[in-house]
């Protein structure tokens, strides 16, 4: 019972470090300087891909609520990309896991960068592509994103690793998408740790992530 509260003590204490202070706590680095994604020792990760999602899948994955849908004009969060990990990548991952008898990770990544503008997103958007190995994020989409600087944050949610970059001009200051930023890394720290990815990632009827969870592994 006191090692169960002691360990419930530690997650509330990382849920505020992580949501606390928000856009306020960020660092911005060079992009040559900052964090990139990590593997640890499994190095056939590398080669999984990922895919340019689309913003009504971000909303799913962040479960934004409708209430706050219904406030806004238009989509929220216009100038972020996704990146989610492709079919492949999902079946692989489960492969993987069985092939090594249970030794493989099962541990999928999503990476999100938060632009400073639209336009800065658009731009950037056509130099990326729509698909792209986990192995070559680091080295061809931070790193490689010149004249610009960025600020990281992770988060690990169960199977599900969530990489959030905040990203802005070379010596800017502040950051104007500072709402938008907030308000992920908030969606982010009050998800749920994902049980399946296999199951919530891969079906287009999914609505809502957190709820539907433990019906879908159920499955």
């Amino acid at each position: 019972m006191a090692e169960e509260k002691k360990k419930h003590k530690h997650k509330e204490k990382e849920k505020e470090k992580q949501s606390g202070g928000g856009t306020e706590q960020a660092h911005f680095k060079p992009c040559a300087d900052v964090k990139g994604i990590r593997f640890g020792g499994q190095f056939i990760v590398k080669s999984f891909t990922v895919r340019r999602a689309s913003p009504l899948e971000l909303l799913r994955l962040l479960d934004i609520p409708p209430s706050y849908l219904s406030e806004c004009q238009s989509l929220p969060f216009p100038s972020t990309t996704t990146y989610m990990p492709t079919s492949f990548t999902i079946l692989a991952h489960q492969a993987w896991h069985t092939l090594t008898l249970g030794l493989g990770t099962k541990k999928s990544k999503v990476v999100l960068f938060v632009f400073e503008s639209e336009s800065m997103k658009a731009a950037v958007d056509q130099l990326w592509p729509a698909m792209i190995p986990l192995g070559d994020v680091n080295k061809k989409l931070i790193r490689g994103l010149t004249g610009s600087e960025m600020a990281r944050f992770k988060f690990r949610k169960g199977c599900l690793t969530i990489y959030v970059y905040a990203v802005r001009r070379l010596g800017a200051a502040g950051f104007m998408r500072a709402d938008d930023l907030r308000r992920i890394l908030q969606s982010v720290v009050e998800l749920k740790d994902f049980l399946d990815h296999t199951a919530m990632l891969a079906m287009p009827s999914q609505k809502s992530i957190t709820l539907q969870s433990r019906v879908a592994v159920a499955h």
